[in-house]
Order: structure tokens, then sequence, then C-alpha cells
């Protein structure tokens, strides 16, 4: 079983996408986005190595305009290289990648340029994806698309679009149920009249549901359209933001609840991908709850949130410090619950000024006098009510300038990058 997480990261230095505005979409300037984005997937693949995440859905936009006709660049040539590269590294550390077409890629609209434009995208992430080198299980998810009044026509006209689909497109489209229109038994229909994988995913399920069968049941209808050349079957797991609409995911994901969710197929060989706000976050938290109980673990997450939660929460801060002596316990699902309490603790510039001494503690013995005079002057206006953007930002030059790790992989100075 892998988990994994969707397009971009958090508190990731070096990984942002770019893009432009379409007048702006000039092949210089698209040539610049192209090769800023490709370093950034790179450095997001690197991470996701270090982290143990063999799981990654690589963002729709990487390729600035890559299905519109703005973009005349023959991109899968000019970084055919790049692109190989990327993979090469992937495949060797058994990440496995995916991408997800835009609610806008609607292959079964009743209007004719609508549906072309969402067989011109389903060309983009194919063509991306084959310029990769990559097998057919790293796969393109595609929902099912509108009703438009009448949902035996769409489904209908769904199948004959993906009939019509070049080869290279089918390999690789797998379908999943949504959060309005269409419920796991509509996907599963399609999935097995066309031979295409389909993937569950529990809170479109939730919001959607057809109560026909159970949970488990339905990944297990799922799993009969998923063939060996398809790889692991995939699931999509996220949780409700209980203050949005529902449908909307949360912020961050909560261990216990994912792990009543783990429990139901802990024994099954799947694949989850995990779609929360705080994405590799919630990920590494996901992996921490499933893998072997070791306390280092926890240590190494500590390592990264210490300072952050620090900022946050002073008592959450002690309270962490104090689960973590006993070296004999696992208590994953405490010391999340713990950091997640401190996240949403408003930040008071008294406590963000504290963070910021002991941050700077690494540093004020080893700079020089104008440095440590412009520091103190940022930690003093902080303390004073001013910004503490300009504090955090001053502290993580230092840290760059020396290659301070522990503090470059820090949560801390999450905001700027």
């Amino acid at each position: 079983m892998n988990i994994g997480y969707a397009c971009l990261t958090v508190g990731v230095p070096g990984t942002k996408q770019r893009t432009c505005t379409m007048k702006n979409a000039e092949p210089n300037v698209l040539l610049s986005l192209i090769q800023s984005n490709l370093e950034a997937l790179d450095k997001i693949i690197d991470y996701n190595i270090q982290n143990g995440i063999k799981l990654f859905r690589i963002s729709s936009d990487i390729i600035p305009f890559g299905s519109h006709p703005v973009n005349k660049l023959k991109w899968w040539e000019i970084f055919n290289d790049k692109l190989n590269e990327i993979s090469r590294k992937a495949i060797t550390n058994g990440i496995r990648l995916s991408m997800h077409p835009g609610q806008y890629t609607v292959l079964n609209s009743p209007d004719g340029s609508t549906a072309e434009r969402a067989v011109e995208d389903l060309r983009y992430h194919a063509r991306l994806l084959d310029a990769m080198s990559l097998g057919k299980e790293h796969k393109i998810v595609l929902h099912v698309g509108g009703i438009y009044g009448d949902k035996t026509a769409a489904l209908k006209r769904f199948i004959r679009q993906y009939r019509c689909l070049d080869e290279n497109i089918r390999q690789r489209l797998v379908i999943e149920n949504d959060d309005r229109q269409y419920t796991i038994f509509d996907v599963l229909s399609i999935g097995e009249s066309e031979s295409i994988p389909v993937v569950f995913d529990n809170l479109h399920h939730q919001v959607n549901p057809d109560n026909t069968c159970s949970v488990i049941e339905w990944i297990f209808a799922c799993a009969n359209t998923w063939k060996s050349e398809d790889g692991l079957q995939k699931l999509h797991y996220s949780q409700q933001d209980a203050g949005k609409r529902p449908g909307c995911h949360s912020a961050t994901l909560e261990v216990g609840e994912f792990l009543q969710f783990y429990t139901n197929i802990r024994n099954r060989d799947v694949d989850i991908m995990v779609e929360v706000k705080d994405k590799n976050l919630s990920a590494i938290k996901c992996i921490n709850a499933v893998a072997s109980p070791e306390i280092q673990r926890l240590e190494k997450e500590w390592g990264r949130y210490k300072y952050l939660v620090l900022e946050h929460s002073p008592k959450g801060y002690q309270e962490i410090r104090q689960l973590l002596k006993d070296k004999n316990t696992y208590p994953i699902i405490e010391f999340y619950r713990l950091i997640d309490e401190a996240m949403i603790t408003p930040v008071k510039p008294g406590n963000a000024v504290n963070a910021a001494r002991h941050v700077w503690g690494y540093f004020k013995d080893s700079t020089d006098e104008n440095t440590r005079i412009s520091v103190e002057k940022r930690i003093k206006k902080a303390s004073m009510g001013g910004s503490t953007i300009s504090m955090k930002r001053s502290l993580w030059k230092l840290a760059e300038a020396q290659q301070q790790k522990y503090l470059l992989d820090s949560l801390y100075f999450m905001e700027l990058l």
C-alpha cells in the first residue's frame, strides 16, 4: 500500500508552480515557466523520496496552457531530457505518478466545442506522461461530467466519446465518482461495460451516496475493474471541512478518522491518494499512522513542527515534548491531535517573538555585528506589534546562508515558501 498527495507541497522550498496570463504567454515566457516548473517537480520528487512517499499527482498546470493553441511550443521535445530525468528518478524509487484534469474537462458535454476542448486536454495529459516514458499504470483520473437534464443520455454520450479517444488516452484513463452528479454505482456501470478502471472517492461517496452496498463492498467492486497492467487499485481519501459546504476538503486530516477508514482495507494492496489542503503534511501523517510504530518517526516529525507549534501554542509545545519522553510508546493519534490543536490557535506577538528567539539562537553567535543588530531590531519591532513576516524572513535568509538543514526543513518558515 502506498499513500500520496496531489500537485503541490506545503513548506518545501523551491517547489512552487508558476504560470502567466494568456496575454503574456509568449514563447520565451512559456519556456522559462516550463523550465521552472520542471525544476520544481524535480525537487518535489526528491522530497517524496526522502519522506517515503510513493504516490504523487502531477499538476495539470505544469505546462502552462498545455492544451491551448496559445502554446505552440513542442515542449515534449524541447524538455525531453528533463522529463525523462524526472521520470527515471521516480520509477527508480518506486513512485507512481498520475494526473487529474480539472472541472472544465467535460468529455460528455452536449456542446461539441466543449467536448473537443476536453479531448484536447486529455491529449495534453497523455502526451506529458508519454513524453516521460511512463507505463500505463501511471493514470489520468477523470470525472464523468454533467447530466444536462438527462443522465441516461449523458452516460451514453460519455461512452461514445470515450470510444473515440486516442488509444494512448484510453490506456491511461480511469474514472471517479463525484460529489454531485454521478454516484459510484453510475461510474461502475461505465467502468464495467467499457473496461475502464474505477477510482472510489470516499468523501464524494459520503456526499453523493449509493447505499445499496457498504463502502468496503463498493471498494471491492471497484477492484474488479483494475487489471494487472493498470497497476494497483487507486482510492481517493479525504475528510469533510466542517465549516464548508458538503464535499469541501479539510485543512488537514485527522489521524484517528483516517485509521478507521484504513482498518477496512489494511489487508488490501491499494494506493491511496489523500486530497487535503495541507497536501504532503497529511500524506506523511497517514504514512506514519500505518507504518511500524517506531518513536523515531514522531521525533523526526517533531523536528519539523516544533518551532511552528511553539509560535502558535507554548502550552502545546510543552505537552508534545512531554508526550515524546516515553520511548516505548507510539502515541500517533495524540501527537497529531496536539499539533492540529496548536495549528488552529492564533499566533500572539509574544509567542511569535519567543519562537523567533529560539530560532535566532542557532545564528546569533556566528553572525557579524551588522546582521546581529538588524535581526535584533526586527525581533524588537515584532515584539511591539510590528511585522512578524519581516522577522521570519531575516531568519530564513540566515538559515539559507549558513545552510542550516534542520531549520531549512522546518515548517516554521512555511508561510514564506
